[in-house]
């Protein structure tokens, strides 16, 4: 009879606990910045997928088409536009297919894929590589452009060290890293994308205002075949970088209001077609004119090679400084829920406002301090552009792709994924080799916290 009558409150007890850990559940994803705040619109999404994707990249486009030379620089530039833009709809849909489901962060899509543990292990350390690197670069840009600002606009100063400028650029991260969440950034976010169509408008206008420069030659830079080889490769991965948004569209797409009858998919669709117009307005102009104009005496940095009208010159570097805050912000954010998920599910740490505070600033800080330390942008780009963001935006979703939906063999969604994931292997495999080269290269000068 005892235990007859002990099992009700079992039953009971189980419900509450079950209705208890339900209601933590509900608590902390309300507290966590992906999941928080759910009311964005379709121009969110748009703003928000320009800032992620067109960052300093661009600058160094003209320099990679340098490295590359007409034919194949155009070729990848174009290739990569399209390929990129076809595995950014497939990561869009795949958001919602699992009905009354979403998958808010791109682990969560590759834990679906490949299973709950090897999910996990094939997509955060990748991802975490992309973001933490975009913003330990974008530390580097931020403090070069503000430098270059100032020596600009007052070119008989005192010259001032790189580091203290990359501080002064951080110092701005240290206020704006603790705005909660993807909707809050909204505003920063809209300024940077703005910023970044305005300065690649100055980038290639103050470009063809030059004009061909004399004895303007296209041939490779380097005098050696295995140097001209290398800095092919390097230049791949500056052209990976530069199409880098995937790492954060599931979780700008998570902050989109989504019913069955409205799913999510449609505005975020509808903003990410408005993105790629503006990337397409601000890459190919900077390549191509940049390129044409200054031939393979062009800088990484195509403002470095633009050195008049003094005032438009130094307000494009001001443009950039913005716009890397914001872009800065875009990347940090799921970052930041990474962190929190881990202290608050895992390390059962409670959620407030004092974790999130020391949390955020250790990162900051962590980034700034590895920026002053290893300021090589060229060659950082080149390195990071095919170690991680080739596998994240050119193969990671056609692999999804391919273990979700399985394609009938030889069909034309199988040929499409395939010819992606041969593009994507071979821009990894290849361009962290030309990338470290110059880092080693750059090294051999380089004095820390110089």
């Amino acid at each position: 009879m005892g235990t007859q009558s002990q099992t009700p409150i079992d039953n009971n007890y189980l419900k509450n606990a079950t209705e208890e850990e339900l209601q933590r559940q509900k608590a902390i994803n309300d507290w966590l910045p992906i999941t928080s705040s759910r009311n964005a619109k379709w121009w969110y999404s748009a703003f928000h997928n320009v800032t992620a994707m067109v960052g300093a990249g661009v600058l160094s486009l003209p320099y990679a088409m340098s490295e590359l030379g007409w034919g194949p620089g155009v070729t990848v530039l174009i290739l990569s536009w399209i390929i990129t833009l076809y595995t950014l709809w497939q990561m869009v849909e795949m958001h919602e297919m699992v009905p009354g489901k979403r998958f808010d962060r791109y682990h969560e899509l590759g834990q679906y894929a490949f299973g709950e543990k090897l999910g996990l292990y094939i997509v955060v350390p990748q991802q975490l590589v992309v973001e933490i690197g975009v913003n330990i670069v974008y530390m580097v840009t931020g403090g070069k452009s503000l430098q270059k600002f100032h020596d600009t606009v007052c070119d008989s100063c005192k010259k001032i060290k790189l580091t203290f400028f990359i501080m002064i650029f951080a110092s701005v991260h240290f206020v704006l890293s603790h705005l909660p969440n993807f909707n809050s950034i909204s505003g920063v976010s809209l300024a940077a994308a703005v910023m970044s169509l305005s300065y690649s408008t100055i980038a290639w206008a103050a470009s063809a205002h030059k004009g061909v420069q004399e004895n303007v030659e296209y041939g490779y830079k380097a005098k050696s075949t295995s140097g001209t080889v290398f800095n092919f490769f390097s230049a791949l991965g500056d052209v990976a970088f530069a199409y880098a948004g995937h790492n954060v569209v599931l979780e700008i797409q998570a902050t989109i209001p989504s019913t069955p009858e409205k799913p999510s998919k449609g505005p975020m669709w509808r903003g990410v077609v408005v993105a790629y117009i503006v990337v397409a307005l601000c890459y190919f102009p900077v390549a191509l004119i940049g390129y044409w104009m200054f031939g393979n005496t062009v800088e990484d940095n195509i403002l470095i090679s633009l050195e008049k009208p003094k005032w438009l010159i130094a307000m494009a570097n001001m443009f950039v400084v913005i716009h890397v805050i914001g872009s800065y912000q875009i990347y940090a954010m799921p970052v930041f829920d990474m962190i929190e998920t881990v202290m608050v599910k895992k390390l059962n740490f409670k959620p407030s406002m004092t974790l999130r505070f020391i949390v955020r600033n250790l990162y900051v800080a962590f980034t700034m301090f590895v920026a002053i330390t290893f300021p090589f942008f060229g060659g950082l780009l080149g390195f990071f552009g095919g170690f991680a963001f080739a596998p994240t935006t050119y193969f990671l979703p056609c692999v999804m792709w391919l273990a979700i939906y399985k394609p009938r063999r030889f069909s034309m969604s199988w040929w499409a994924n395939w010819i992606c994931i041969v593009f994507g292997l071979l821009l990894m495999i290849l361009s962290p080799i030309g990338g470290l080269r110059s880092i080693i290269i750059s090294a051999k000068d380089y004095k820390f916290y110089s």
